[in-house]
This record gives structure tokens, C-alpha cells and sequence, in this order.
């Protein structure tokens, strides 16, 4: 992996962009910690007509994997910005898992914040925050991006997030736990003192037996917005988006539809 080459000014953030039947919205999705625009691909089969799944690939990862990883998360944020303005011209929605949910959140409040200025931009038409604490909650333990390669290994295997095949192919696995590691010490690093909300409506979602973001911590993102706000509480640990892509697509789906509708 790189570490000394710029992120491209022409690079694209969106990968595996999946669009079934004729396209009115827009789905940005952002991956968990260390996760790739490949998280989503299950999802495909169960989008509903419309909807094209918009996949972010972060530098350092996937397609991207010769760039620099992002040297903190406001420049993160900043790239993310700049990269995805030009996915605003239809109506569409960010949908975060985990570290992508506080992307997603920061990304919403800085379109919020230019449109303010008179930037001609379209907002979200919903924030759909999924598997992550909310940002003023504390940590539930003891910050993971600090331990040592065992450690983490052993925290991604227990909560799923690592399957035991990998742990044969050395070369893969340096690549991932760097990743991991970059976006885990942003994720852990990040909170706010108190809530700050956005304008758009804002969806929550958590796992029934999500260890690492338990429902009672996902649940105050009911601050985080002065709109509508709705939680889904859907089967699975931490990683259900990809465990159980059917129901958590159906989830979304509703939520789209609702809006659409309106």
C-alpha cells in the first residue's frame, strides 16, 4: 500500500454502481471500518426498481488500495465532499454502517452548512444511520485501534467482522488490518458533547444482537435531527447489513418509499 502518493483530484469514490429499472434516487452507501464498496454487492438482488446502490470505495482499500489512507477524519470528510458532489443531482440518501454512519452524518452536516452559504446543492432527502453508536455516547470499553495485530484480529473475529479463511492469505490481511486500524482510530476518536442535528429526516438501524453498537447506544440518534426520525431494530450482530442483506434492504426500501411517496 502507498503511502505517499496524493489521492487523485480525478478519482472516483463510487464503485460497483448497480441501477435496476429506470433510476429516480440515488443510494450512497458507506462502509464500516476497513470496509470496501464490495460490502454492499449483496445487496443488489433485493433493490427495488429505481434505486441505484451507489457504493463509496475510501482510498486505501478495494480499487483504491495503492492511495495514502486518509491522515484524519475531517480531510476524510473534506475528500468525501468534494468526490460525491457531483452523485447530488438526483434525489438520494446516505445510508452508514458503523464508521460510515459518522461519515455519513458529517458529510449531511457539511452539505447543510454550504447550502447555508448558497451553495446550490441538494440536501439528503434522509440520513440512514446504521450499527453505530450516537456521537455523544461514550465508548463501551476500552479503544481497539490502539491494541496490538492479535488483539485486533481476535475483536474483528468475535464480532464478525473477520471470516477465519483470510487469516490464510498474510499479504490480504496486512491491507485490511491497516484499514481497519485507520478507520477504527477516527471512529473511536470521534464524539461531540452533545447533539447536534441535521434538517433531513433521520433513520436509525441496529442489530438485535449487535455487541460492539447495542440498540441502547444507536438509539439516541432521535437527537440528531430537527425532522422525522424512525429506528428498525433488525436481526443480527454487528455486521447484519451484509448477514442479513434481504431484510436490511427491505428496511431501507421502506424508508425510501415513505419519502418518495410523500
Amino acid at each position: 500500500m502507498c503511502a505517499s502518493n496524493p489521492t487523485p483530484a480525478t478519482v472516483s469514490w463510487i464503485a460497483a454502481r448497480h441501477a435496476p429499472g429506470t433510476l429516480r434516487s440515488r443510494l450512497i452507501c458507506l462502509p464500516h471500518a476497513g470496509g470496501g464498496a464490495g460490502t454492499f454487492r449483496s445487496w443488489r438482488p433485493h433493490l427495488p426498481d429505481g434505486v441505484e446502490l451507489a457504493p463509496v470505495e475510501l482510498p486505501g482499500r478495494g480499487s483504491r488500495i495503492d492511495e495514502p489512507l486518509p491522515q484524519s477524519f475531517d480531510t476524510l470528510v473534506d475528500a468525501l465532499f468534494e468526490g460525491l458532489r457531483g452523485e447530488f443531482t438526483l434525489p438520494y440518501a446516505f445510508f452508514g454502517h458503523s464508521f460510515g454512519a459518522l461519515l455519513g452524518y458529517e458529510l449531511t452536516r457539511r452539505i447543510e452548512r454550504e447550502i447555508e452559504r448558497g451553495a446550490g446543492l441538494r440536501p439528503p432527502s434522509v440520513l440512514l444511520v446504521s450499527g453505530s453508536r450516537a456521537p455523544h455516547v461514550p465508548l463501551d470499553g476500552e479503544p481497539v485501534a490502539d491494541g496490538d495485530e492479535a488483539r485486533l484480529v481476535a475483536w474483528l473475529r468475535s464480532s464478525g467482522g473477520l471470516p477465519d479463511e483470510l487469516l490464510d492469505f498474510p499479504d490480504f490481511l496486512r491491507d485490511l488490518l491497516r484499514a481497519v486500524r485507520s478507520d477504527m482510530a477516527f471512529a473511536e476518536g470521534y464524539r461531540i458533547p452533545r447533539p447536534a442535528a441535521v434538517g433531513c429526516p433521520l433513520v436509525a438501524f441496529a442489530g438485535a444482537e449487535d455487541a460492539v453498537s447495542p440498540v441502547a447506544h444507536v438509539a439516541p440518534w432521535n437527537l440528531y435531527t430537527t425532522a422525522e426520525h424512525r429506528m428498525h431494530v433488525l436481526p443480527g450482530g454487528h455486521y447484519f447489513p451484509q448477514s442479513h442483506p434481504r431484510t436490511t434492504v427491505a428496511a431501507v426500501a421502506e424508508e425510501l418509499a415513505a419519502l418518495s411517496a410523500r
